[in-house]
């Protein structure tokens, strides 16, 4: 007979419950970003090396579609095919594209792009890759699944984040300057560990799956959000983040600044300060199947 011990059991609905938070939690941050950087993303989207506006696309790794969205508004007779691991995110992302009114023009599928087979994409004439390619166990095999799914002469456009935004000014907290930075260096450690092509350079990894890079840019991001309700619960939302991965190695000193930071009822709240920003670097690459 099988028994399951109760301790076990419990501890079990515990572990699902923290991944169910940690994915609402991962999904708010993604609706912030797509929200408060709406107007980079379009820019990127606006400066693709493109020879025809694309007709079919996929976005890899879609999220909750912040990509996605910016795709559709940038090119109007486009379908998109988006794809993700989380059925969490696509179910965000069919409820946006209802409301939009663009569900027809849309496409969810599920899938783990570590998976060496892929599911059928069609045969677009532009994939989409932000801040994605990074999350793959196998990059290099990852690249090839995507130059043989192009259409010939088709673009791979790769987004890569430097790391997750800065906020605050390197004099805040008062009594604590340059909090943000040590938990920062932190979190580094983890992620580089967990996620060693984070903030890698893909021009030479592209080169080697076969594709020609056409062009790369860097954008440096520098949102004032003095006025921006948006910038503030990013930054809440984002350092609660860093707390759960940062709080153990953190000096107890750097942890109480950083609880009162993250504290909405308290006069010290990173929701009461005028001086938040959204600080980060984004480079781009556009390689062409030729």
């Amino acid at each position: 007979m099988n028994q399951t011990h109760p301790h076990t059991h419990h501890h079990g609905v515990q572990h699902e419950r923290h991944q169910e938070h940690d994915a609402d939690v991962q999904a708010e941050i993604l609706d912030l970003d797509a929200e408060v950087l709406a107007e980079h993303i379009a820019s990127i989207t606006a400066w693709l090396p493109l020879k025809t506006s694309p007709r079919q696309i996929v976005d890899l790794g879609c999220g909750t579609g912040a990509g996605t969205f910016a795709l559709l508004d940038r090119f109007p007779d486009a379908h998109v095919t988006a794809v993700d691991t989380s059925a969490g995110h696509l179910q965000r992302l069919r409820a946006k594209a209802c409301a939009r009114g663009v569900e027809e023009r849309v496409r969810t599928v599920q899938a783990d792009l570590d998976d060496p087979a892929w599911p059928d994409l069609g045969s677009p004439d532009l994939v989409w890759a932000s801040a994605s390619m990074h999350h793959m166990a196998h990059p290099d095999r990852a690249l090839r699944n995507v130059h043989e799914v192009l259409a010939p002469d088709g673009l791979f456009a790769v987004v890569e984040l430097a790391g997750f935004p800065r906020f605050l000014p390197e004099s805040a907290p008062e009594d604590r300057p340059g909090l943000e930075e040590r938990c920062h260096a932190v979190t580094d450690r983890v992620h580089a560990e967990n996620m060693p092509h984070r903030g890698a350079d893909w021009g030479p990894m592209l080169t080697a799956a076969g594709f020609t890079v056409e062009s790369e840019r860097t954008i440096a991001v520098n949102i004032e959000g003095s006025r921006s309700e948006a910038i503030g619960r990013y930054a809440l939302v984002g350092l609660q983040r860093i707390r759960n991965a940062a709080a153990t190695e953190l000096s107890p000193e750097d942890l109480t600044a950083l609880d009162q930071l993250l504290e909405t009822g308290s006069p010290r709240s990173i929701l009461r300060r005028d001086d938040l920003a959204v600080r980060t670097v984004r480079a781009v690459w556009a390689a062409r199947r030729t």
